[in-house]
């Protein structure tokens, strides 16, 4: 018999038929070529734990679960179509209750997911503190002066990744936009995402002005919260439960739900799951995953306008896993970045495979989050490119810091910024 967390998605273990399609996508079983670093050797461990043949606060259960990347690629190639991403969610879940960490960056994230995250003053004033350190060039200095590096290599990469989400474009004014007359007008709801406009209120931005120069009429619910994924990803699936249901209630209407963050787009498409089982919200829930849209799906929907970004350098692009295998979205983003750069645009091989942020992975494992980023480091540098779009913050982050530590001369933005700076060059945005 299955433990608890694990009974109702036996049937979703059991579906594993064993045939390895999954290794070669998976980023950690390529680096180490240990089985239990792989989709197939966790599912055999998750089995072993809920069928009472492994301890649930087994060593090599906490270590091989925790080394995921949960970047869902196995999802893709999987012939039985394991639901991998709710396996591992439920897995986390089994061993946040079961085994309590007691490091120190542990319970740092607990107490910030807990006692920060569910309280939107808090959460304000967090993201006002980190761009105020990352304005005033506190954390450039350090990381110029080499000073984070004595406190630790963690806390270097960490000022690196806050360093990395500073804006490279800007837009000149807050314009109105000049709608197409040949078009009627669409009803869309915007999702900001907590990091979103913590620390890229211009993505955002740019955002609304694009969707609505392609005659879309952008709402913003007030009442929105985080989207619940680090909740998720920690295993804190009540968390999570109760972040949605906010969220839920908030975008109460038929219109789509509008994101530019891969993450954030996946988690929000899993409130059906999440609430599966609950008569009062399964139904909403459902409705609410059903209209949720990457920006780059939306804009594909209609005839989007065209310009040309105002670049001179080659541009890449580097696909989310979670707008890849959590939104199936990747293929939209990548032309809406080719429409722009025209014959700038250079192929990025590898643009399927992970990065390495992972949400805060990074912070967690972070010589295995350097090992992967460095496989995407190599191939970012064959292309050549000046400029990389890449559409979830964390990946920009990510790819920001290790460019940036390593002296790699690289822009990261989102593939929305190309296009609303060549908007602005066109024109399309009035006066």
């Amino acid at each position: 018999m299955l433990s608890t967390t694990l009974a109702a998605q036996e049937d979703k273990l059991l579906a594993c038929i064993h045939c390895g399609l999954c290794l070669e996508a998976c980023p950690t079983y390529v680096i180490t070529g240990n089985e239990n670093d792989g989709p197939r050797g966790r599912l055999y461990l998750m089995r072993a734990v809920g069928e009472g043949r492994l301890e649930n606060t087994s060593a090599a259960f906490a270590t091989h679960i925790d080394r995921c990347l949960g970047c869902r690629a196995c999802e893709q190639v999987c012939p039985a179509g394991v639901e991998y991403g709710q396996l591992l969610e439920g897995s986390r879940e089994l061993l946040l209750e079961s085994q309590p960490k007691s490091d120190l960056v542990n319970k740092l994230l607990r107490f910030v997911l807990r006692r920060v995250w569910f309280s939107p003053a808090r959460l304000r004033l967090f993201f006002t503190a980190s761009r105020v350190f990352r304005g005033i060039g506190l954390a450039r200095l350090l990381l110029k002066t080499r000073l984070a590096r004595l406190i630790s290599a963690r806390a270097e990469f960490g000022l690196a990744l806050l360093e990395s989400s500073k804006g490279i474009f800007h837009a000149k004014a807050q314009r109105r936009n000049e709608r197409r007359k040949d078009q009627k007008t669409e009803n869309v709801l915007m999702f900001r995402g907590c990091v979103g406009e913590g620390l890229f209120a211009r993505v955002n931005r740019a955002t609304e002005r694009v969707l609505s120069a392609n005659n879309f009429s952008v709402i913003t619910p007030s009442e929105q919260v985080c989207c619940g994924a680090l909740h998720a990803h920690a295993g804190d699936l009540e968390g999570a439960r109760k972040l949605a249901r906010q969220n839920i209630a908030a975008f109460n209407s038929d219109a789509p739900i509008i994101t530019n963050a891969g993450g954030c787009g996946a988690m929000l498409t899993t409130n059906a799951h999440l609430f599966a089982n609950d008569k009062e919200l399964a139904e909403k829930a459902a409705n609410f995953s059903s209209r949720v849209r990457d920006v780059s799906q939306q804009l594909a929907t209609v005839e989007m306008r065209t310009a040309t970004a105002p670049v001179e350098s080659r541009v890449t692009y580097d696909t989310s896993c979670h707008l890849l295998y959590g939104q199936r979205s990747g293929e939209a983003s990548e032309q809406m970045c080719r429409t722009v750069a025209g014959d700038n645009f250079v192929a990025l091989n590898g643009t399927e495979r992970c990065c390495g942020a992972a949400g805060v992975y990074n912070l967690m494992q972070p010589e295995m989050s350097q090992r992967v980023l460095q496989e995407k480091l190599d191939h970012i540098k064959a292309t050549h490119a000046g400029i990389l779009a890449t559409g979830n913050p964390g990946c920009q982050m990510h790819i920001g810091a290790g460019a940036s530590l390593s002296q790699m001369k690289l822009t990261v933005c989102h593939p929305i910024e190309l296009l609303d700076q060549a908007y602005e060059r066109a024109g399309f945005y009035g006066e």
